[in-house]
């Protein structure tokens, strides 16, 4: 075998391998455009050999079926029933591909929520955000609702 054929089968051997054994999303700020304004990535690259999760919108409702007061509870808590549906599925924050953040009203303060952020996303870089403003969700109390698209190897579940 010559080195142009032994280099190309390592580096086929190394893409399946990658594939086979989990390689974690990509996320990448491309130095062509301005850095992110907040806690995010611009583009999230998903590796061959995944399955795709496409989470519904979770509103910040707990497992008793109360819903916090203000908008940045609830985005909080919204996160934490997105982490739970994750975790059911074998997988964890750093799976997260996308988050889409639906607000029908502006929190005064995003500490709680940034806080949240930091913990669910230790260690990794923040998966693309996206953050919309609408005049109103399914029903008035609900303030928030976050959508997440998850990449998990396919042997996890």
């Amino acid at each position: 075998m010559n080195v142009k054929s032994s280099l190309f089968a390592g580096l086929v051997a190394a893409i399946v391998a990658g594939a086979a054994h989990g390689q974690a999303i990509r996320k990448t700020n491309p130095p062509s455009v301005p850095k992110p304004v907040a806690a995010y990535s611009h583009v999230a690259e998903v590796p061959p050999g995944t399955r795709l999760l496409f989470l519904a919108g979770q509103v910040g409702n707990r497992a008793d079926g109360s819903l916090p007061e203000g908008v940045e509870d609830q985005a909080v808590q919204a996160l934490e029933n997105i982490r739970l549906i994750l975790a059911a599925q074998g997988a964890g924050p750093q799976d997260i591909a996308k988050l889409t953040f639906y607000v029908a009203a502006k929190p005064a303060s995003l500490a709680k929520l940034n806080a949240k952020r930091a913990e669910m996303f230790a260690g990794t870089p923040p998966p693309p955000s996206t953050w919309i403003q609408v005049a109103g969700l399914a029903r008035p109390e609900y303030l928030v609702e976050i959508e997440a698209v998850a990449a998990v190897p396919a042997a996890t579940h």
